[in-house]
């Protein structure tokens, strides 16, 4: 399958508009999606690769470095030249390094140099394609010198391009005056609808690339789920315990995908794909990171990397947001110019 590409901000990366999300195939930890067969995970990352996805977005946190290490163990056999970029991230930790403690979010620059190393060694790697802070710092750390100790990897040739996961536009501003932010990932989908307020205007004006995660909002805009699928969920599943598959939010959150069912028949698609499709429709947004946990998982959704929503669609799915009162944030994309 050929899957269109989209340059990502300044950087000379040529991504697929969908790359595959391994945080589910981190297994079974404290913020992890219950057990996961690891044999599964490698047959669903060659299955993306051989159906044309060219990037695989990982942390060193999903499965404290497990999910690395698979990956690591899935690319080893693909020839070079066929290999997808990895991109991974850093500053999230486990106390005490138990698998279900709670976990702490630091960028002391001492810490982003240790996960590192580890993260190159698990991967099998001599260089990180984009590596990138999982998340703000939560303790006194500024960010100058977070960024700072980050420019320094890039220099040392350790990381290709470095970017940013979940930041604020004031901690944007505060790391793009240091160096360039070459990435910025942030939640995003018909449900979380938040970033395109300030966060792809921003990147935008910057020539900052966006790869925005959980498009399907972690399985409810998919054909297949259900209030029946929460029950089943395993009780280390750190979606049991989110808003959005609680009531009064489920409910509303199911409306809005049973009113994708009538946009998909007209595809002639999945639901997912449409989910996929609406968030690839928002200017400044260059790939969607969609995880999967079977090879038959990337083939429900993998046609929204090249579906084209139109007028009709968009403005039947705002409707719908509006109708359902599902999740906050603008409702339709506007055109790239306004």
């Amino acid at each position: 399958m050929v899957i269109p590409r989209r340059r990502l901000g300044s950087t000379d990366l040529e991504i697929t508009t969908v790359g595959l999300g391994a945080w589910a195939i981190g297994g079974d930890w404290f913020r992890g999606w219950g057990p996961q067969d690891d044999a599964e995970s490698i047959a669903t990352i060659r299955h993306a690769v051989d159906m044309g996805i060219n990037w695989i977005d990982t942390a060193a946190a999903y499965g404290l470095g497990h999910s690395e290490t698979i990956i690591g163990q899935a690319i080893r056999d693909i020839p070079v030249a066929d290999r997808p970029f990895v991109f991974t991230k850093c500053g999230v930790t486990s106390v005490g390094g138990e698998r279900f403690a709670p976990t702490v979010r630091t960028l002391r620059p001492e810490q982003i140099r240790e996960e590192i190393e580890r993260s190159l060694e698990r991967l099998g790697v001599d260089r990180i394609d984009l590596y990138q802070f999982h998340w703000p710092d939560e303790g006194d750390t500024p960010i100058e010198e977070s960024w700072g100790a980050m420019q320094r990897l890039v220099d040392q040739g350790k990381v290709r391009y470095a970017g940013v996961c979940n930041f604020t536009v004031p901690l944007l501003d505060r790391a793009e005056a240091l160096h360039h932010v070459d990435s910025l990932q942030p939640p995003f989908s018909m449900i979380r609808r938040d970033s395109a307020s300030e966060l792809l205007p921003w990147a935008r004006q910057h020539d900052t690339g966006v790869i925005v995660y959980s498009p399907m909002q972690s399985g409810i805009l998919t054909d297949a789920f259900s209030r029946e699928r929460v029950n089943a969920m395993a009780g280390t599943d750190w979606r049991r315990e989110a808003a959005y598959f609680q009531e009064p939010e489920l409910g509303r959150n199911i409306a809005l995908r049973d009113s994708l069912r009538a946009i998909a028949e007209r595809h002639a698609t999945t639901v997912s794909a449409i989910a996929i499709g609406w968030a690839l429709s928002w200017p400044g947004v260059t790939g969607a990171i969609v995880g999967a946990r079977r090879p038959d998982q990337v083939d429900g959704w993998i046609a929204g990397s090249h579906l084209q929503l139109d007028d009709d669609d968009l403005g039947q799915i705002a409707a719908a947001i509006d109708r359902t009162g599902a999740g906050s944030g603008p409702a339709r994309p506007r055109p790239a110019s306004s």
